[in-house]
């Protein structure tokens, strides 16, 4: 007799969840969350995990600052459809997410693929089609320069003509392996982050978006100049916070973007991997308030 196998003991991910609400845009629907007053703080995840990630940050930031989170599309508990899911479509579901709460200033918080969908945001900006005005963007680790990504084995895979079946295939264990890698050694993730990230992945049909969403990694190498360009031309004051221990986007990351950007504002977490603001959520808040304050 085949048993359902009970939902993993992840109460932090369940109680962020009842305190979003849904907001639709074109036929899709996010969750969002909407805490604390003044300065507008827009979080924007990683692939793969959800806006469950700012948890450990949260009571801080909205202390003194309202911060807005959302999922991404495919992703969390966003809607999660079978069909080509681009950065430009994730950007429309952002400045929805903003429109829908009356926010027209906010300053970008991004991370993984977050940063990618905040370069198409400044890229609307800087071409005068955006309709929210950013005011600056915090960067944590992500392929800012598809020159600098380094993809893990299992990116490799989903973005190959395998990658429906590779996605498919995908376990928890494995799921767990490769997350764990990319942490900082000293910062490793814990049973309750894995366990909840998991079974958001899954959760609704997760494994079909899976190799949809990964084609970011083309999208970089065909936008580069686009996503780049508003950056090296300093558009909105702008801060890379960077975990230097992360194999995919770590101190090679940021030193390209030092080497690219004048005068660049960078902060190496020396010890920090892949999910610095998951790891040591202290070490990303002190740099992210005081830029915050300054600008």
């Amino acid at each position: 007799m085949h048993h359902e196998a009970a939902p993993p003991d992840t109460p932090g991910v369940h109680k962020w969840y009842a305190a979003t609400e849904r907001v639709e845009h074109r036929g899709d629907s996010t969750p969002v969350k909407d805490d604390g007053e003044g300065q507008v703080i827009f979080c924007v995840h990683g692939f793969p995990t959800s806006s469950w990630d700012f948890e450990p940050m949260w009571p801080t930031i909205t202390a003194e600052r309202r911060a807005i989170a959302f999922d991404l599309l495919g992703l969390g508990r966003a809607s999660k459809p079978d069909r080509p899911l681009p950065i430009a479509a994730q950007a429309d579901l952002a400045e929805a997410v903003l429109r829908d709460r009356g926010v027209k200033q906010a300053h970008l918080f991004c991370h993984d693929l977050g940063d990618t969908v905040g370069q198409e945001l400044l890229a609307r900006q800087a071409e005068g089609s955006s309709s929210v005005e950013w005011q600056s963007a915090i960067f944590l680790n992500g392929g800012i320069f598809p020159e600098t990504h380094r993809p893990r084995p299992i990116q490799r895979l989903l973005i190959s003509p395998l990658g429906r079946f590779v996605a498919r295939l995908s376990s928890e264990r494995t799921f767990r392996g490769s997350m764990t890698r990319v942490f900082g050694p000293d910062t490793p993730p814990t049973d309750e982050f894995l366990a909840a990230s998991w079974e958001l992945v899954v959760s609704d049909g997760g494994r079909t978006a899976l190799p949809h969403l990964i084609r970011y990694m083309v999208e970089r190498k065909e936008k580069r100049e686009r996503w780049v360009q508003p950056l090296v031309d300093r558009i909105i004051p702008v801060r890379v916070i960077n975990g230097n221990l992360d194999p995919v986007s770590g101190r090679h990351a940021a030193e390209r973007y030092a080497e690219l950007v004048s005068d660049a504002d960078v902060v190496h977490l020396p010890r920090l991997g892949h999910y610095p603001h998951v790891e040591d959520p202290r070490a990303v808040l002190e740099p992210a308030l005081e830029f915050w304050g300054r600008v």
